[in-house]
């Protein structure tokens, strides 16, 4: 079967093996993992950068993947299992705490204060990803991008959708008019998450679920785990609306630059429709996140100001760092992804 062109049905329901530990948490964690649910002996969570680190972030990643999939080979139970809750539990508090830390924002602004603050966020230049992938990538550049960005969105919108239950009236009903767009609008075969399947596909690329996360490094993980994080958590439900809401309103150029950076490359309609589809839905859902989402949510809980900017900032902060990670990368030409035994540069599609 041509590229792209797979059914719906095919690797979309997918389960990943466990990925290769990296540490002495991910050893613990894994090998309690293929067992029967149960206590296991509780590893010490003790890293450098929180942020960065390979151990907390992939622990982190398979303790939230419980919660969505799961592995092949563990047992369902796991998910609710109170040892691997306890080990979650630690793991964010790490995690958390470094991006308060290191991207703090101002407590006590109305809820205007708060748009401003966010349309000066996405305003400001970014990264210069995109902007090098449309004009000088090359495709073997293309396609690392494609593997890093493939942890988020083979399950795109699903973090979000942890938060329905939590909003209420107008931020409630914003937040579900984004979803359903994001869900394909009722058709199958247009869910955002099948129409990155179908680009990886045209490159090249495994378009299965949990393929690539061996060679994804900690810190684009992280870009993974936050927006996990937020959504799972009623505590940080305004936070969420925060990084959503900004990640909307920097999408539509960001995918415009990339289904171009395709384009020049020779690349058809397979590959680029995924990133041509976020230019126009985007393009709305920006002004739905901001000010019916963040905005229905202040008027509901003025006090949640801080909150909001904080998952903005958080997000928008460690996307760009991982954003960095991979330009300087390529500038240095050295590897972006991790080198792992099980999944050695991409492995083509049968």
């Amino acid at each position: 079967m041509a590229a792209g062109a797979h059914s719906v049905d095919s690797s979309e329901h997918g389960i990943a093996v466990l990925p290769e530990p990296r540490g002495p948490v991910t050893e613990a964690l894994f090998a309690a993992l293929e067992g029967e649910p149960g206590p296991f002996p509780s590893p010490r969570v003790a890293v450098g950068d929180p942020l960065t680190d390979d151990d907390l972030q992939l622990a982190l990643y398979v303790c939230y993947e419980l919660h969505y999939r799961g592995f092949s080979g563990v047992d369902d139970r796991w998910e609710w299992q109170p040892a691997s809750l306890d080990l979650r539990g630690r793991l964010e508090r790490e995690f958390e705490a470094a991006l308060r830390d290191r991207f703090a924002v101002p407590d006590g602004l109305g809820d205007r204060e708060v748009v401003a603050a966010l349309t000066h966020m996405a305003n400001q230049p970014g990264p210069p990803l995109t902007r090098y992938l449309r004009e000088a990538a090359t495709l073997e550049e293309m396609r690392d991008y494609l593997v890093h960005r493939s942890a988020y969105q083979l399950k795109e919108a699903d973090p979000h959708a942890w938060a329905i239950p939590r909003m209420t009236g107008r931020a409630k009903a914003a937040l579900l008019e984004v979803e359903f767009d994001e869900y394909g609008s009722g058709r199958a075969e247009r869910i955002h998450a099948v129409l990155y399947r179908n680009t990886m596909d045209a490159l090249g690329l495994d378009s299965r679920y949990g393929t690539y996360v061996d060679a994804i490094p900690g810190l684009v993980l992280a870009t993974v785990n936050i927006v996990s994080m937020f959504g799972m958590h009623r505590r940080l439900r305004a936070a969420v609306a925060g990084q959503l809401a900004v990640s909307e309103m920097t999408s539509a150029l960001a995918n415009k630059n990339v289904g171009d950076g395709l384009r020049r490359l020779g690349l058809g309609d397979s590959a680029t429709d995924f990133f041509d589809e976020h230019v126009i839905a985007d393009s709305v859902h920006d002004m739905i996140a901001l000010h019916d989402l963040v905005g229905g949510l202040l008027r509901q809980d003025p006090a949640a100001s801080a909150e909001v900017l904080f998952g903005a900032a958080a997000w928008t902060g460690i996307d760009a760092m991982s954003a960095d990670h991979l330009l300087g990368c390529w500038q240095k030409g050295e590897p972006s992804l991790r080198p792992t035994g099980r999944n050695e540069g991409h492995p083509p599609t049968d």
